[in-house]
């Protein structure tokens, strides 16, 4: 067997090392940023589909109610296994993977001739798609580019660039729909999931940070632990609170504004004004999570999101009304990610970041499951969306609440002495 020579060890280390010395911090923070805006953005015009879908095919509401329902949930169960995946080999084939599944789950929902096929398609596969190219997986590669003092900033861009794609791809959306038809719009949404692919590649696969008290910690270890961790179970019980109020609006909004017997240009620019203010709440709580406590910001953020939803119950249902609500629940939106990804990272660091946020995300997954589908349901039984608004305002209370005594303070671990 011939001798390993120490030099050409050394400079093949040195070669592999420099192939990705050229993915700077700024190159990854940008990729994963547009990835977060195609991936989120294709996605949040979900709801655009309803309407036209259902009065095309003959269906109930419900019936595209559920197939969304199941998408959220299979987005909830895929993300914990993507994110196990990305800790363990890095996100870049995931997320390729997962852009591939997406246009496919797209390409299916033009297919779909009958309730099951479009629980199949725009349900289980787009849902497997949205998990496996999710924008926290991008943030997960984002914040490891980063030292820990600008992690909470990048967090909330990473959600930002999300309602970037948001505020472009759902006005876009809505006029192909009005130009070509909802099928039509659905392949060209599929098309663009695929420019995912080049930006995913621009990710680093691994990325090096300096977190001592977590080299050998397993897996199984970092889930135990947090599990134990009284902050982390509040934390996931309030995330589901999230997924009902932002799963429901972002589906039924639309047909509820046609309801009141306005456009669906009025519905589009709802959600694109959710999107637009979105950034400038996800921005704003990534500079307060540098400095102060995440869950009372998140406590803040769901007591308000009552307010809002309230107020929207007892003022007249006029168009500017809808666009105050809109660019109010828009500041509450996603800014909620930062937040709750941040305490997750001050508590237990950043090595098994993905995987934990995923498991938060389950809950919100599960929120968004009974959100979407029981606004469908409550609307065919009863004509009206109000008893669903009603609950988002009990529940926004109890998750505001559920936030005040979750301690961040960084877990402390035993430090292997080296060698």
């Amino acid at each position: 067997m011939p001798a390993v020579d120490s030099k050409e060890t050394s400079q093949f280390v040195t070669n592999v090392t420099n192939k990705q010395t050229w993915k700077t911090p700024l190159i990854v923070l940008v990729a994963g940023c547009l990835v977060s805006a195609v991936g989120f953005g294709a996605r949040s015009g979900m709801g655009l589909y309803l309407d036209p879908m259902t009065v095309d095919l003959g269906w109930s509401r419900e019936t595209y109610a559920l197939a969304m329902a199941l998408q959220n949930i299979m987005w909830g169960i895929g993300l914990p296994i993507a994110g196990a995946i990305v800790d363990r080999h890095g996100p870049v084939w995931v997320i390729v993977s997962g852009a591939v599944v997406y246009a496919l789950g797209f390409w299916g929902m033009t297919l779909s001739d009958s309730s099951g096929m479009l629980y199949l398609t725009g349900g289980v596969l787009t849902g497997a798609g949205i998990a496996f190219t999710s924008f926290t997986l991008a943030i997960a590669a984002m914040v490891r580019a980063v030292g820990p003092e600008k992690r909470s900033l990048v967090m909330g861009l990473g959600t930002a660039a999300g309602s970037v794609g948001q505020i472009a791809l759902s006005p876009f959306a809505q006029s192909m729909i009005g130009q070509f038809g909802w099928s039509n719009t659905l392949l060209i949404m599929g098309v663009c999931t695929l420019c995912i692919i080049p930006l995913a590649l621009l990710l680093p696969n691994h990325a090096n940070f300096d977190e001592p008290d977590t080299i050998d910690l397993t897996l199984t270890a970092a889930l135990g632990e947090a599990f134990r961790h009284r902050g982390y179970v509040l934390l996931t019980i309030g995330f589901f609170v999230c997924g009902f109020h932002v799963t429901f609006i972002m589906v039924h909004l639309p047909a509820y504004v046609v309801d009141l017997g306005l456009s669906g240009s009025v519905a589009a620019w709802c959600l694109a004004l959710i999107g637009v203010f979105n950034i400038i709440g996800s921005i704003a709580v990534g500079v307060y999570g540098q400095h102060h406590s995440n869950s009372n910001g998140l406590s803040f953020i769901y007591a308000g999101r009552a307010i809002v939803i309230a107020a929207l119950l007892l003022l007249p249902k006029t168009e500017f009304v809808l666009y105050l609500f809109a660019c109010a629940m828009g500041l509450l939106w996603l800014s909620t990610i930062p937040l709750t990804t941040g305490v997750v990272t001050r508590i237990f660091g950043v090595r098994y970041m993905a995987t934990l946020f995923s498991v938060v995300f389950f809950s919100h997954q599960i929120g968004s499951f009974i959100g979407v589908w029981l606004g469908g349901y409550i609307h065919d039984l009863t004509g009206t969306y109000d008893a669903v608004w009603q609950a988002g305002i009990v529940l926004g209370i109890i998750a505001a609440v559920l936030h005040v005594p979750i301690n961040e303070k960084p877990l402390r671990r035993a430090v292997s002495a080296p060698g």
